[in-house]
């Protein structure tokens, strides 16, 4: 899979797979073979930061 490197485009996506596919963004990272450090550090570039309760960027 073709991960975007663009926080905003990678925020999307993410946002994305959430919604549609992972209970929760371990679950992402572990399937997708991310680090969860790194993606909050990238997407808190942007000022975003994961919400257990709506599982998702915001």
């Amino acid at each position: 899979m073709n991960i975007p490197k663009d926080p905003a485009m990678l925020l999307s996506f993410i946002n994305t797979q959430l919604r549609d596919f992972y209970p929760s963004v371990e679950e992402l990272c572990s399937a997708l073979s991310l680090s969860k450090e790194e993606l909050d550090r990238t997407l808190s570039s942007i000022d975003y930061s994961y919400d257990r309760e709506q599982n998702r960027y915001v």
